[in-house]
C-alpha cells in the first residue's frame, strides 16, 4: 500500500475530507475545459470554415497530449510529488487557454489548435497526479465509489460548461451561418472575426480561475502520498519485476481505457453535429450534450450508492460495457429523436467505466503506480484518434452509421473486464 508522508496513520474522517474537496474541485475545472470542446468543435467549423474531420482536430489536439505527455508527467511527478504536480498541471492549462486570445484576434485555426494542445498538456499532468491520488487515498475496494464522486464533479461540469459556452458562443448561430451565403467576401470575413472574437472573454475568466486554484492548491493542505512504499505483500509479488511491462493486467488496461475514452468522447463531442445532421437547428442541438454528461451523472450516483455494498467495480464494468454496445446497436437502427436518445444514454454507459478501469489496472503496482498511472493517462489519447475517424465516416457515409466505430470498442472492454483485468497476476476483486 501507499503512504500519506505527512501522517504515520492514516488520516482522520475530519482530515480525510479536505483531500476529497480539494481533488473534486479539480475534477471540475478540468470536466469544465475539458467539456468546452463539444461546443468548440460546431463553433470552429464554422468561425473557421471547415470540413467535419477537420473540426474533429480540436478533440484531437487536446487529446494526443495525453499521449505525448506520458513519460513526462511520470518525471514531473517523480520530481514534484502529486501536489506540486497538480499544480503545474493547473499552470500549463491556464497557459492554452491564454493562446485562445491571438487565436480568436487572428482567427486561426492552427494557433486554437496550439491552445488547446497546451491545455491537454496540463490536463494530463493533472490527470496523472490526481487519478492515482484520489485511487490510493482509501481502501481500494470503494476506490471507484471515490472516482465516482470525483466524476460527478466532473461532468457535472461538463453539463454546465456546453451550456455556459454555448449561450454565448453559438448565440443565434444557425441564423449566421445561412446569413453567411449572401455576404461579399469582405462582409463574411468581418463576421466571421466577430464570431472567432466571443471565445475571448469567457477564456480570458478561465486563465483567471486556473490560476486561482492553482494558488489555492499550492498553499494548501494536501498530504502527499509514498508510493514507493510497499506493504510486505505487495513487495513480495514484485521483487522480481523490473519494468511496468510486466504487469499484463495494466497494459491491457490502458488499451481498454484507451477505446473507452474514445467512445466516451464520440458520445458526448458527436452528438451536436449528429442533431444536425437530422435537420435540428444548432439553437436545439447545442443541448444534446449536456444530456450525455447528465446521463454521466447519473450512473456515477448509482455506483457511488452501489459499489461495493452491494456489486464490485469489476461487474459493473462488465454491465456498463453490454449496456455500451445494446445501446450503440439500437442507434445504428432507429431515426431521429430515439437514435439521439441512445446516443445520449451512452453516457449511463460509459459513466462507471473510467472508475472501475483505474483501480482494476493499478492493483498490486506498490512502486510502479506513478508510472503505471501515467500509461493509463496516456491511453487518455484515445479521445484524439477515433473522434476524427468518426469525422472521416460521416464525409464518406452518414453520421449514424458511422456510430457503428463504437462496437468493437465495447466489445473489447468487455473482454477486459470480465478477464483481461486478471491476466498475469493473483486477482483478489475489487
Amino acid at each position: 500500500m501507499a503512504a500519506i508522508t505527512n501522517s504515520a496513520n492514516a488520516p482522520s474522517k475530519k482530515k480525510g475530507l479536505n483531500p476529497i474537496i480539494i481533488i473534486g474541485s479539480l475534477f471540475f475545472i478540468l470536466g469544465f475545459v475539458t467539456w468546452l470542446n463539444s461546443v468548440l468543435i460546431p463553433y470552429l467549423k464554422i468561425a473557421c470554415q471547415l470540413t467535419n474531420s477537420e473540426s474533429y482536430l480540436v478533440a484531437s489536439s487536446f487529446y494526443i497530449a495525453c499521449l505525448l505527455m506520458a513519460k513526462p508527467s511520470a518525471w514531473l511527478l517523480k520530481l514534484l510529488g502529486f501536489k506540486n504536480g497538480m499544480v503545474a498541471g493547473l499552470v500549463l492549462m491556464g497557459i492554452g487557454a491564454l493562446i485562445f486570445i491571438p487565436a480568436a484576434l487572428t482567427r486561426t485555426y492552427a494557433i486554437f489548435l496550439i491552445g488547446l494542445f497546451i491545455q491537454g498538456c496540463g490536463s494530463a499532468v493533472l490527470q496523472s497526479a490526481s487519478n492515482p491520488y484520489i485511487t490510493i487515498v482509501g481502501p481500494p475496494e470503494s476506490a471507484a465509489k471515490r472516482i465516482s464522486i470525483m466524476g460527478i464533479c466532473n461532468k457535472f461540469a461538463g453539463v454546465l460548461a456546453p451550456l455556459a459556452l454555448g449561450a454565448v458562443i453559438l448565440n443565434n448561430i444557425d441564423g449566421f451561418d445561412a446569413s453567411l451565403v449572401n455576404l461579399s467576401a469582405a462582409d463574411k470575413i468581418a463576421q466571421l472575426n466577430e464570431l472567432a472574437s466571443r471565445v475571448i472573454v469567457p477564456y480570458l475568466l478561465i486563465v483567471v480561475v486556473l490560476v486561482i486554484l492553482s494558488v489555492l492548491i499550492y498553499f494548501s493542505g494536501l498530504p502527499e502520498i509514498d508510493t514507493d512504499h510497499e506493504d510486505e505483500s505487495v513487495a513480495a509479488a514484485n521483487s522480481g519485476k523490473t519494468s511496468i511491462t510486466q504487469f499484463p493486467h495494466l497494459v491491457l488496461g490502458v488499451i481498454a481505457l484507451f477505446l473507452y475514452v474514445g467512445a466516451e468522447v464520440i458520445a458526448g463531442d458527436s452528438i451536436i453535429g449528429y442533431g444536425s445532421s437530422h435537420h435540428i437547428p444548432l439553437s436545439t442541438a447545442k443541448y444534446f450534450a449536456s444530456g450525455t454528461l447528465t446521463c454521466m451523472v447519473i450512473g456515477y450516483i448509482v455506483g457511488i450508492l452501489f459499489i461495493p455494498k452491494y456489486i464490485t467495480q469489476q461487474k459493473a464494468l462488465v454491465l456498463c460495457a453490454i449496456l455500451g454496445v445494446v445501446l450503440t446497436g439500437v442507434a445504428l437502427v432507429t431515426q431521429k429523436y430515439v437514435s439521439i436518445s441512445c446516443i445520449a444514454l451512452l453516457g449511463l454507459a460509459n459513466s462507471l467505466m473510467w472508475p472501475a478501469m483505474w483501480p482494476l489496472a493499478l492493483s498490486g503496482l506498490g512502486r510502479f503506480t506513478k508510472i503505471g498511472s501515467s500509461l493509463l493517462v496516456m491511453g487518455i489519447a484515445g479521445a484524439a484518434v477515433f473522434p476524427p475517424i468518426y469525422g472521416l465516416l460521416v464525409d464518406k457515409i452518414s453520421a449514424q452509421t458511422a456510430y457503428v466505430i463504437l462496437i468493437p470498442m465495447y466489445l473489447f472492454i468487455l473482454y477486459y473486464a470480465i478477464a483481461g483485468y486478471k491476466v498475469g497476476k493473483h486477482v483478489v476483486e475489487v
